[in-house]
């Protein structure tokens, strides 16, 4: 079951507040500037930084190519100040 739209809009990473990109068929999101991965688990987002998995530049390379290839867009775009 994919995540609620408006509970996405919301979603930021806990450590940097920053837009993350959410991969609902790995039940994760992804924080691309810290190459860091929040697990889903029963719906629900576990957005502890301390139960993040930090990635090899080769996942966050396919994670990022995954996410422009099928049109995966932040959770929401940063304010510009």
């Amino acid at each position: 079951m994919a995540l609620n739209p408006k509970l996405l809009e919301v979603l930021a990473c806990p450590e940097d507040k920053g837009p993350l990109l959410y991969f609902q068929d790995e039940d994760a999101l992804y924080n691309p500037r810290l190459k860091r991965r929040y697990a889903i688990s029963g719906d629900i987002p576990i957005m502890l930084i301390d139960e993040a998995q930090t990635v090899d530049s080769a996942e966050h390379d396919r994670l990022t190519a995954k996410a422009e290839a099928e049109g995966i867009r932040p959770t929401f775009e940063p304010a510009t100040s």
